[in-house]
């Protein structure tokens, strides 16, 4: 059973008895889309930000740096899009990791892999391609999904961004001298607690602002308008499906079905799968939490990176499988 289920029985109660909308109407999706995934991205977030810190409070920033701060060029790259499989976070959560990592001395550009590879390539998008379309399909995924996040890292790196970063991102930043005092599971509970409550105050209005344009855009732009315009003989059609997919947020279970129903209305495989990459890798909610920690101009620079790997990699993939 969806763990999720509740929260839509509640998103149609609300909409159809309280609101007294009609199901069929635009609004009532509108609407339905909204309460369903604030509700549950919010739960998402508290969730998943308190298990964050409760493990955070295991691990001494030093251990952290010294695993993904490699002497090795581009070692600490690959270690961070690996981690970033690994750990089932959404783009918005995977934010105050960002922070962590930067407060921990860990490279930006090794941090940038981290950041694309955690939403983009999770266990739940796996099993569900692996479902509907076969385990090459799902395999291409990870291996276009690690490249992305991995290149994407590396450049970033090398344009040497630091000073786009906000300064209170810095601040408190470990040197590699300290240790984390040991502390009671009283402790632990006390301080995940109050860092998840300071990280929710700093980012709902952005989260609200993000879901409330997605959800209008799922409500009013219908599947058969991306059908129509991002056939397989059209040259535009990635980037447009990139372009589309971008206020979209959601995560890998609600955009894989839709991606399925494309590809079965004649989408090509790799518009769809580029399509999915650019709702899950760089969704609008996480442009507006991360400009809490970012200066516009590298967020520009995160998303054209990570979005020209996208568009190349729906290229490939419509040529591969074509």
């Amino acid at each position: 059973m969806n763990i999720f289920y509740p929260i839509q029985l509640f998103s149609n109660w609300f909409t159809s008895t309280i609101l007294e909308i009609a199901p069929e109407e635009h609004l009532a999706e509108v609407i339905n889309f909204f309460i369903f995934d604030t509700i549950k991205i919010f739960l998402l977030l508290i969730v998943i930000i308190f298990t964050v810190s409760i493990i955070r409070s295991f691990l001494p920033p030093e251990k952290i740096r010294t695993i993904l701060s490699h002497d090795k060029k581009y070692v600490g790259n690959i270690l961070a899009s690996l981690l970033g499989i690994i750990t089932p976070f959404c783009s918005c959560s995977a934010v105050p990791l960002f922070l962590g990592f930067v407060q921990a001395g860990v490279p930006l550009g090794t941090t940038f892999s981290f950041l694309v590879a955690s939403p983009m390539i999770n266990e739940v998008a796996l099993v569900l391609l692996f479902g509907l379309f076969g385990w090459k399909i799902a395999l291409l995924y990870i291996i276009s999904g690690l490249i992305i996040a991995i290149f994407s890292g590396i450049v970033i790196g090398h344009l040497k961004v630091e000073n786009l970063v906000e300064e209170f991102a810095y601040k408190n930043k470990f040197n590699g001298q300290l240790q984390l005092p040991k502390m009671t599971w009283k402790e632990r509970r006390k301080y995940a607690k109050n860092y998840t409550w300071d990280i929710i105050k700093k980012v709902w209005p952005y989260i609200i602002i993000g879901v409330g344009i997605g959800a209008w855009i799922h409500g009013y732009v219908p599947t058969d308008f991306l059908a129509q315009y991002a056939g397989a003989d059209k040259w535009y059609a990635v980037p447009l499906a990139v372009l589309i997919g971008i206020p979209l947020y959601s995560n890998a279970a609600g955009i894989i079905p839709l991606v399925s129903a494309l590809t079965e209305k004649g989408v090509a495989l790799g518009t769809t799968l580029a399509f999915m990459m650019a709702v899950t890798a760089l969704s609008l909610p996480e442009f507006m939490i991360l400009k809490k920690v970012m200066k516009i101009k590298l967020i520009l620079i995160f998303a054209s990176v990570v979005g020209v790997g996208i568009i190349f990699t729906g290229y490939l993939f419509n040529w591969i499988l074509n």
